[in-house]
């Protein structure tokens, strides 16, 4: 379950010089430089700034950005049924995720138009070109409490690339985090 606000304490984290407490980009959008992935990442940044946006239909609550270690490049190359020979040159991978709620309250509330919504983002990720790339989305539970408690559903959004080499891996990255982001800022997700 997602629990917004959140700080690292509570979400069972240790605090160290990187670790952030929840950051409203709502309220706040010059907060980018109290996130370290954001600031290490500029594509995430640019997510981060698109999806907190005044006519953005979502809002961010957490992400993070990483390389994919060894088990973590199997399973997508499987996943993305590309096989990878000893002969080959190496693999690298790169991932992220961010943590999104919908701004409208009873999208939020409701598991069946947060479903939709879901199936449609992934249907319209179906054309991107980048067949290096995978789109990952997982609704879960969330209580948001920025002005009192409320129960919903948030979307943990998942971009994971590969490349045959980090720089190439990141760049893959980028590209299909950038189409993702417009798609979620796109009129052909609304409801309507």
């Amino acid at each position: 379950m997602l629990v917004v606000p959140w700080t690292v304490a509570e979400a069972g984290g240790v605090a160290s010089a990187t670790a952030a407490d929840f950051v409203d980009l709502r309220e706040n959008p010059y907060d980018l430089d109290h996130i370290p992935e954001a600031e290490q990442y500029p594509p995430l940044m640019q997510a981060l700034r698109a999806l907190n946006a005044a006519r953005s239909a979502l809002f961010t609550v957490k992400c993070d950005a990483w390389q994919l270690d060894s088990a973590e490049l199997e399973d997508l190359c499987d996943q993305l049924d590309i096989r990878v020979d000893a002969m080959d040159a190496a693999v690298c991978g790169f991932a992220s995720y961010i943590d999104l709620v919908w701004r409208d309250r009873t999208i939020f509330a409701s598991f069946h138009q947060s479903e939709q919504l879901l199936h449609r983002l992934t249907r319209l990720a179906m054309p991107i070109d980048q067949p290096s790339a995978m789109l990952d989305c997982v609704l879960r539970p969330a209580v948001v409490d920025l002005t009192g408690p409320q129960e919903g559903f948030a979307i943990s959004l998942y971009i994971k690339a590969l490349g045959p080499d980090a720089f190439t891996a990141k760049q893959v990255w980028a590209a299909a985090l950038e189409a993702t982001v417009a798609l979620l800022r796109s009129k052909d997700l609304s409801m309507s």
